[in-house]
């Protein structure tokens, strides 16, 4: 992986994380960060914890559950042993509808394993309601512009 490299994983069921997973793909190259966006389902706890940055755009569903894309990765990552994640910088975007009990409990789920395991969060997790575009956009800027400063 170079060294501007920047990881975006995603879990979805409608394909609005993977939509805004692609966005911010697009828009690191403004800070000039080579983005590789990748499905959770299709990563193991191994290419996170070698990532340097990473952002991770993760819905939630029914009431409260990781999407069926992301649930065995969580879990694999819950697994993984104390430290696993160190020297990962991450940011979560989280996605979810207020109308449920449990509004964005995915990413709030996988803000704190990150941490937990190690990893060193550059900026807070943001919860998007349905109509997230404007705040989403605006994150994605000021966190992909912290995460251009890792060196």
């Amino acid at each position: 992986m170079s060294d501007n490299s920047l990881l975006l994983i995603f879990g979805t069921e409608t394909g609005n994380a993977e939509e805004l997973a692609e966005d911010a793909a697009n828009m690191a190259k403004g800070f000039d960060l080579e983005a590789t966006v990748m499905d959770m389902e299709d990563i193991e706890p191994d290419d996170i914890s070698t990532s340097k940055r990473l952002i991770v755009v993760c819905s939630t569903w029914g009431e409260g559950e990781q999407p069926v894309n992301a649930q065995d990765l969580y879990d694999a990552v819950e697994e993984t042993e104390e430290g696993s994640m160190e020297g990962v910088n991450f940011a979560v975007l989280a996605l979810g509808d207020t109308a449920f009990e449990l509004f964005c409990e995915s990413g709030k789920e996988w803000d704190t394993i990150l941490e937990e395991k190690g990893g060193n969060r550059v900026n807070d997790r943001i919860d998007c309601d349905t109509d997230y575009d404007d705040y989403a956009e605006e994150w994605l800027e000021a966190t992909l512009g912290l995460m251009k400063e890792i060196s």
